[in-house]
C-alpha cells in the first residue's frame, strides 16, 4: 500500500530542509506556514476490499503531532459515510523545526543572516543561494565577513594574501576559503575592483588585486664548462620566471623532462640545460624568449597526457621536438607498461605525423586499453644512448 503515512510527510519536510528552502525563508522573509501536504489515501475499491487496513491507516492519523489533519467525508456505496484524512497542515514554523530536530541549526542560520544584514547586506543573495553551505560555515562566518569588509576598504591591495592583518584571521585563512570568498567578493566589491579575466581558485590573488607568488623555473646546467657559480658543477637552480627570462647563458640546447629523478640524473651534455617540467603549466617558461634561439627537446610520459603536454608546449615554442616518446622506446620497455586512468580523447593539432600516429594508437587503444609508459621506467642506458645520438 502506498497510502501516505506521517513519516512520509516528515520526509517531505526534511526534503525542504535538505534543499535549503526552509532556511531561505530567513533571508527572503517568505512565510510558507501554515504549510499544507496532500495525502494519498485508499481508493473506493481498496476501502471495500481492505477495510481493516484502511481503518488501521486512518487510526494512524488520529493524533499525528505536530500535524493538524484535514478530514473529508467520503460516501461509500457499501459502507456508507466514512471520515478520511485528505491533507495535513503544519501550522507553525517552530513546530516543523522541532519535528525535524533543526531548531538549533535554524537559530545559527538566523545569527548569520542578522550579522550579514548589519555588516554586509550585499552578500545576502549568497546566503539565499547557498544556505546550507553558510550554515556549515557558521563558526567561520564572522571572519569571512571581516575579510570582505577589509577588501571593501582596501580594494586592489597590492600585497600578498598572507599579509592581510585582521584580528582572529590567521595567515592561511583566506587561502583556505578562496572559493567562498570569491563568490562573496564578487557581490560585495565594485566591478572595477575585480579583474574578471582571472577566474578560478588558482587566480584568486590576481582577480582581487593581491600580489601573486612568482612563478618559478627549476633547471640544471649540464655543461661542466659553463660556470654558473664559481666552484659548482651542474648546479640545480630555481629562479623566478622574470629572472630566468633575463638569463644570458651560453647554451644552444634545452631538454625538458617531467620526472625529477630523470632531471637529476641526466648526464653531462655540451651547451645544454635541463628544465624540470611543470605538466600543463608553461606560462612561466614562455617569458624566456631567448629559448626561441635554442634547440628544445621535450621528454614526457608515453601516454595521451604526455603528448597533450607536448602539444601545449608547442603553442609557446613551435620548434620543440620530442625525444624518447616513440614506438621503439615503447616496445623496448613493454615489461613496464602501465595503465592510464583517464586518457585524453581530443584531437591534437601540434604533433608531428609520427607523434600523432603513436598518440592515436594510445587514444584509440590500438595496442592495449589505456596503455602508458611512464618515463621513469626507461632503462638508463637506453636514455643515455638516445641522448648521445641526439647531440
Amino acid at each position: 500500500m502506498s497510502w501516505t503515512k506521517p513519516q512520509d510527510i516528515k520526509a517531505q519536510l526534511a526534503s525542504l530542509w535538505d534543499k535549503g528552502d526552509l532556511l531561505r525563508d530567513a533571508v527572503t522573509g517568505n512565510t510558507r506556514f501554515p504549510l499544507r501536504f496532500s495525502l494519498k489515501g485508499p481508493s473506493s475499491a481498496e476501502i471495500s476490499n481492505q477495510f481493516d487496513a484502511v481503518r488501521t491507516w486512518v487510526s494512524g492519523w488520529a493524533k499525528p503531532e505536530p500535524l493538524r489533519v484535514e478530514w473529508q467525508e467520503v460516501r461509500h456505496r457499501v459502507l456508507g459515510a466514512q471520515q478520511l484524512p485528505v491533507a495535513v497542515w503544519l501550522d507553525a514554523q517552530q513546530d516543523s523545526l522541532q519535528w525535524l530536530g533543526k531548531r538549533s541549526a535554524w537559530q545559527r542560520f538566523l545569527e548569520i543572516v542578522e550579522v550579514t544584514k548589519k555588516q554586509c547586506p550585499q552578500v545576502l543573495p549568497w546566503l539565499e543561494k547557498r544556505p546550507l553551505q553558510a550554515l556549515d560555515l557558521h563558526a567561520e562566518w564572522p571572519r569571512l565577513l571581516a575579510v570582505v569588509a577589509w577588501l571593501q576598504h582596501h580594494p586592489q591591495p597590492a600585497i600578498y594574501v598572507r599579509q592581510v592583518d585582521l584580528p582572529s584571521v590567521h595567515s592561511k585563512f583566506i587561502e583556505a576559503h578562496r572559493a567562498v570568498l570569491s563568490e562573496l567578493l564578487d557581490l560585495a566589491l565594485p566591478s572595477h575592483c575585480i579583474d574578471t579575466s582571472k577566474t578560478g581558485v588558482a587566480q584568486f590573488a590576481a582577480r582581487y588585486g593581491f600580489l601573486e607568488k612568482p612563478l618559478r623555473i627549476r633547471f640544471r646546467v649540464l655543461d661542466p664548462n659553463i660556470q654558473t657559480f664559481a666552484g659548482t658543477y651542474s648546479p640545480d637552480i630555481t629562479l623566478d620566471a622574470e629572472s630566468f627570462s633575463g638569463l644570458r647563458l651560453n647554451v644552444c640546447h634545452v631538454l625538458i623532462t617531467e620526472n625529477e629523478t630523470n632531471f637529476l640524473a641526466l648526464p653531462p651534455m655540451a651547451a645544454t640545460i635541463a628544465i624540470f617540467g611543470s605538466g600543463y603549466g608553461w606560462d612561466a617558461l614562455a617569458k624566456a624568449r631567448w629559448l626561441e634561439q635554442c634547440r628544445i627537446n621535450y621528454w614526457g610520459d608515453i601516454d595521451t597526457h604526455g603528448f597533450a603536454i607536448l602539444n601545449q608546449l608547442r603553442g609557446y615554442f613551435a620548434h620543440t621536438t620530442s625525444i624518447l616518446m616513440d614506438h621503439a622506446t615503447l616496445q623496448a620497455h613493454a615489461v613496464f607498461w602501465g595503465v592510464e586512468d583517464k586518457p585524453r580523447q581530443d584531437d591534437l593539432h601540434q604533433l608531428t605525423p609520427q607523434e600523432l600516429d603513436l598518440y592515436n594508437d594510445l587514444r584509440d587503444n590500438r595496442i592495449r586499453v589505456g596503455l602508458r609508459l611512464e618515463q621513469e621506467h626507461l632503462g638508463f642506458e637506453w636514455v643515455r644512448n638516445r641522448l648521445q645520438s641526439n647531440q
